[in-house]
């Protein structure tokens, strides 16, 4: 299987077009945040866009690592079960404590695949 994209959202919502085929509505892909104060716990959600090939098994085990500075701060690691053939997606939400400005960056990975990682940042700011 392969990761396709990972991206910070507000929101987002399926529907089915003619073929059939299914279009994702991405809304309010962001990667940087403004916080009032601080400290601030922020619960993002990422998604997740995967491939699973028509050889492969559809199944493995997606792990996201949220960093600061070299430093873990949050983990979240679950299964993955997409129909080979198809893509799919994960929701992952991750709970992030922030003392002051900064980046987290979350490392997507399947666990199974020999891939180089795919990396997000996020970036939390001040309300200016």
């Amino acid at each position: 299987m392969q990761i396709l994209s990972a991206l910070f959202v507000e929101g987002f919502d399926f529907r089915q077009v003619e073929g059939p085929s299914t279009r994702i509505d991405l809304t309010g892909i962001y990667f940087s945040i403004a916080v009032e104060s601080y400290p601030a716990t922020l619960e993002p959600h990422l998604i997740v866009l995967i491939r699973c090939r028509d050889d492969e098994s559809g199944s493995d085990m997606l792990e996201v690592v949220f960093e600061r500075d070299g430093e873990e701060v949050a983990r979240n690691r679950q299964p993955v079960m997409i129909e080979p053939g198809k893509f799919g997606y994960q929701l992952v939400k991750g709970e992030l404590e922030f003392e002051t400005n900064g980046t987290v960056e979350a490392t997507c990975r399947l666990v199974g695949e020999e891939s180089d990682p795919l990396v997000v940042p996020l970036t939390v700011l001040p309300v200016s």
